[in-house]
């Protein structure tokens, strides 16, 4: 086991990032992180050891970062939205992918740790999915996603730095704004369903999640493997719906609507928003929700990193309320 020290983070300021990076400052670990703004770098101000402020395609920003690091850690994604231009999805996940490559070989870093997407596998036909099932990504941000895998696993073979891919499934717990609008409307009982909801979900608490990158970090002879991170089960996507209704302390939603009627009223919104530049209020990748099948084995972390998710879906959700409400979302 090699305690890596000196960490660089991009993403730092994300969901995952600020979870990850407060486990690392707590076990009194050195820390550079990447921010693209001056306002969400400030956040870890006397807290980090360098903050650098920059774009991840900017390759004297990333070297930056990265310059004495025994590790990194790259997390940075684009945000999903309808109406981005399509090249932001290439630029961030896959220029910025190879810059940080790139960065990490002319600095020497011992470790890379690349964060992917179970959503390469898209809609899963046979399950549980695991590393080795085939990849079937349903849009552009999956497909760039894997694009950028390939990279990573194209460079695994030259050394250094060591290359380790994390798939997470779908993360949840405090902090999380994704998915706050479901819980706003479950809360308020005015959510719904689309199709049957029999489709399989998997979600992951985000303390599981740092732990398995924690894992990943400090443990040697991993170089070229890739791990998908996950809650302790799977379930349906209207038993999953129902665990958060629970936890919001709603009855499980009783409106349902055909999925036909949602997906093609998402693509009208799309033809008539996106060339405006406008956030369609319901789009397609949304609607995918309800008919997405994802279901994984999360064996082989627990085999190999003695990955063990010690926070169930219930509880997950009760901590991830309370924040909500403390925090006057709900």
């Amino acid at each position: 086991m090699n305690k890596r020290q000196h960490i660089a983070v991009t993403g730092a300021t994300g969901f995952l990032g600020q979870h990850l990076c407060a486990r690392l400052l707590g076990e009194g670990r050195q820390l550079s992180v990447l921010a693209r703004d001056r306002l969400k770098g400030d956040t870890y101000r006397d807290r980090a050891d360098r903050i650098v402020i920059g774009d991840i395609a900017d390759s004297g920003a990333v070297a930056e970062l990265v310059s004495g690091a025994d590790a990194v850690i790259h997390l940075v994604s684009n945000f999903r939205t309808a109406s981005g231009p399509p090249e932001s999805y290439h630029r961030v996940n896959v220029l910025g992918t190879r810059t940080v490559l790139e960065a990490c070989r002319e600095a020497g870093v011992g470790r890379l740790i690349h964060c992917s997407t179970i959503g390469v596998h898209g809609d899963v036909r046979s399950t549980p999915a695991n590393e080795s099932s085939p990849f079937n990504p349903g849009d552009l941000y999956q497909e760039t996603k894997l694009e950028a895998e390939e990279l990573v696993r194209a460079a695994a073979a030259q050394s250094p730095p060591d290359i380790v891919i994390v798939r997470p499934c779908s993360m949840y717990g405090p902090g999380d704004m994704r998915m706050l609008k479901m819980f706003k409307m479950l809360s308020k009982r005015v959510f719904f369903l689309v199709g049957p909801c029999a489709e399989n979900f998997h979600a992951v608490y985000i303390d599981d999640v740092v732990d398995g990158f924690v894992q990943i970090l400090d443990r040697d002879g991993l170089a070229g493997e890739t791990f998908i991170i996950g809650g302790d089960r799977y379930l349906s996507l209207k038993d999953y719906i129902g665990v958060v209704a629970e936890a919001v302390g709603a009855p499980p939603p009783f409106l349902k609507f055909p999925y036909w009627l949602f997906n093609g009223a998402a693509a009208a919104c799309e033809t008539v928003c996106v060339p405006f530049g406008i956030e369609p209020p319901l789009h397609r990748r949304r609607v995918r929700f309800y008919r997405n099948n994802r279901a994984f084995d999360i064996g082989k972390a627990r085999s190999v990193l003695g990955y063990a998710p010690q926070v169930s879906l219930e509880e997950g959700m009760r901590r991830t309320v309370s924040w909500y409400r403390e925090n006057g979302y709900l």
